[in-house]
């Protein structure tokens, strides 16, 4: 990539003390591709929630123990029994263009977004009537009580409730915003954007931080540094030279053979997220032979979690576990329902029969693989051969995650550029319940890329909005993890917790995926 724009970088900052003294403000981060949509609520892709998070302001913030509180607002009432919230946004705040945040800029934001997320859906549909009686209220007039609406507005996983202005808020849903332009603690440069290399932030001067503790998404967002480098390298042998050699401050997803090598120079090797990320085998429901269950349900018994988690993150299980189910064991939704139709012994002499039982007719299998990603790579590459070894007609198709992300969305047949199978990482918060959960929903059409239909899964997940309690949840949950090995719109792979690396003079306060705010380096 561009390694000797930053080996001169680095050189010039050791002769000039000038350039020197300043560079305790700068932060060079390695983030895991390149953002190739700068709109996250276009898109559930990681790295452009990441993105969001350093550009954009949420009405609500999340703290390190999941609870929310009010971020871009002052505060909220309730009123009618749960039906009428009165939401009250906080003076001072403006976007990046200078104009105030208004609370018709949150309703188109909002309405927006929900056209997108799933959890935002749920709100709208418990929603009569969304408006702003002035500047600065915001006033839902609910149908049925929903006390989820704070965690709704302030949700971290993909996509986030991004604030924007109205003339942004307004663009179709499902056309990608392409002017970023927030209210958050950065400010995005485009006149410094380089397509597949390199993304600028600089502080924004007019931020006005929440009152109360940094912790998360919640609390106070201080923007220390005064400029964030982004620079995408896709080698991980190139990322972790850049790292020692100081060029990088700090490396979003180090290769597992690497990791031996930062820790013995000295580099803070540890994982920041609580938050696991899930192994994801994601069929295409449209398309032979996968838009059969009996076969979705037969592969079950060829996927070897170990196997697949040691290739992406190393023999020891330091960083992994196996015996996992829907939800990440963070989460009090994790369960162990039905858990042994992957934890029997692997047998691929029954899984074929299985298959020929269940109607495999020999149907090509086009598998996805984003070469750019290592840790997903060595993932898919075990699992692929799994799939071969149980008798799949396996056609392994490589090429970069913004061409995986691209290609994913296409609905055709296998012979006009379709797909069969594609694997990704389910992150975080996105796999704490079933609001957030991209995976498990079974809505046809509106569903995540593979469009699976789960009627009974809906249902359940329906069922976990109105349940008065924590055990009611939990319960339903437990069901819905046994109706998911029926339907089987993934498999999960097994569960990462995912290390970051960085230099010892970085410091990082807050728990959670990579957010920028609070960060010092000395």
């Amino acid at each position: 990539m561009q390694r000797r724009t930053l080996l001169a970088t680095v050189a010039a900052a050791l002769a000039a003390p000038a350039v020197r003294a300043q560079s305790a403000k700068i932060l060079r981060f390695i983030p895991q591709s390149d953002v190739t949509s700068l709109d996250p609520v276009w898109t559930t892709v990681t790295v452009s929630r990441n993105h969001g998070f350093l550009v954009f302001d949420t009405l609500y913030g999340t703290d390190e123990a999941y609870a929310t509180s009010p971020q871009m607002v002052a505060g909220h009432v309730v009123e009618n029994d749960g039906r009428l919230w009165r939401l009250t946004l906080r003076d001072g705040l403006r976007f990046h263009d200078g104009e105030p945040v208004r609370a018709r800029d949150c309703i188109a934001s909002i309405r927006r977004w929900s056209a997108r997320d799933f959890f935002g859906l749920a709100l709208m549909q418990a929603t009569d009537d969304l408006s702003a009686p002035d500047d600065k209220t915001i006033l839902f007039r609910l149908n049925k009580r929903f006390p989820l609406l704070p965690d709704a507005l302030g949700k971290t996983a993909t996509s986030m409730c991004a604030i924007m202005p109205e003339r942004l808020a307004s663009t179709d849903p499902f056309k990608m915003v392409t002017e970023c332009i927030g209210s958050g603690p950065y400010r995005y440069l485009p006149a410094e954007r380089i397509t597949g290399a390199r993304v600028i932030y600089e502080k924004n001067p007019a931020y006005i931080p929440a009152p109360g503790r940094s912790s998360f998404t919640a609390g106070a967002k201080v923007p220390i540094l005064d400029r964030i480098e982004w620079n995408v390298i896709p080698d991980p042998a190139t990322s972790a030279g850049a790292l020692l050699a100081g060029e990088a401050d700090w490396w979003e997803q180090p290769t597992v053979d690497q990791i031996p090598m930062l820790q013995k120079a000295g580099m803070l090797v540890q994982v920041d997220d609580p938050a696991s990320s899930i192994g994801c085998l994601r069929f295409n429901h449209l398309n032979p032979p996968f838009d059969n269950p009996a076969i979705r349900r037969a592969v079950l018994g060829i996927i070897d979690q170990a196997d697949c988690m040691s290739a992406a993150a190393g023999a020891e299980r330091t960083y992994w576990k196996d015996h996992t189910g829907v939800f990440g064991s963070a989460s009090p939704m994790a369960n162990d329902a039905g858990i042994d139709v992957l934890t029997t012994p692997r047998d691929p002499a029954r899984v074929k029969r299985a298959l020929a039982e269940a109607g495999y007719k020999g149907e090509r299998v086009v598998i996805l693989i984003a070469v750019d990603l290592a840790t997903t790579a060595a993932m898919s590459q075990v699992a692929a051969d799994q799939l071969r070894q149980a008798g799949l007609n396996v056609d392994i198709q490589m090429a970069d995650w913004g061409t995986v992300t691209q290609r994913r969305a296409s609905r055709e047949p296998i012979d006009k550029g379709g797909w069969s199978v594609f694997f990704t990482f389910l992150e975080g918060t996105n796999i704490f319940n079933p609001a957030g959960h991209l995976g498990i929903r079974g809505n046809g059409p509106k569903a995540w890329f593979g469009w699976p239909t789960a009627p009974k899964l809906e249902a359940l997940r329906d069922a976990w909005f109105d349940a008065p309690d924590l055990a009611t949840q939990q319960q339903i949950c437990r069901d819905m993890q046994l109706q998911f090995w029926q339907d089987v719109p993934y498999i999960p792979l097994g569960e990462y917790f995912r290390p970051g690396a960085r230099r010892p003079n970085v410091h990082v306060p807050t728990k959670g995926f990579p957010l920028f705010f609070n960060v010092t380096k000395s």
